[in-house]
């Protein structure tokens, strides 16, 4: 496993679509372990292939550990994931962003899902998801369609700096520092 250069939101290759898989090799396993490995290491919940330069539908979520929540702490690994379902209903939500450091924006995303992909054994799976869970799975297989959290933000002004690093502890209290939300500041 390594730590791979995680690809910033100036570089065009976000923008770009990440291509399906057609098998799961010892190169894709390889790649799953490197983007956890990352991952942890920038204090991430979230992380797509493309963030790391493989313009491929691969995405790994782990939120931390909460006692309340059966779900958080396990490890997502998901290859050609896409979204089975969606709620109807919809909230807003604090994300940042491990290739656009130093910000964070509320976007409304659906409040449950359901996604689908194959495994890291190449099987079919399922997740349900809702809350953090389901908020972190939209903001990934976006990246795998070429789109950033920036571009869902509804209004300039639902975007904030924050310290560099502390964009995934935002995402992952949904909230923004008083400071922050106080100093009006909203450009990116």
């Amino acid at each position: 496993m390594s730590i791979r250069q995680i690809v910033f939101s100036d570089d065009p290759l976000l923008r770009k679509k990440s291509r399906h898989l057609r098998r799961v090799t010892p190169t894709v396993h390889q790649l799953i372990d490197d983007m956890v490995e990352t991952m942890e290491a920038a204090d991430g919940i979230g992380l797509a292939a493309i963030q790391v330069g493989v313009p491929e539908r691969v995405i790994v979520v782990q939120l931390p550990d909460d006692g309340e929540d059966p779900k958080s702490g396990e490890l997502y690994a998901l290859i050609n994931p896409e979204l089975a379902r969606t709620s109807r209903e919809i909230e807003d939500g604090i994300e940042g962003c491990l290739s656009i450091p130093g910000f964070v924006g509320e976007v409304p995303r659906h409040h449950a899902v359901t996604v689908k992909g194959l495994d890291r054994h190449g099987r079919r799976v399922r997740v349900k998801a809702q809350g953090l869970l389901a908020r972190v799975f939209q903001h990934e297989i976006d990246h795998c369609d070429g789109v950033l959290f920036i571009d869902r933000v509804e209004d300039p002004e639902k975007i904030w700096p924050v310290p560099e690093g502390e964009e995934e502890a935002a995402e992952a209290a949904q909230e923004v520092p008083d400071e922050v939300r106080e100093s009006g500041a909203h450009s990116i």
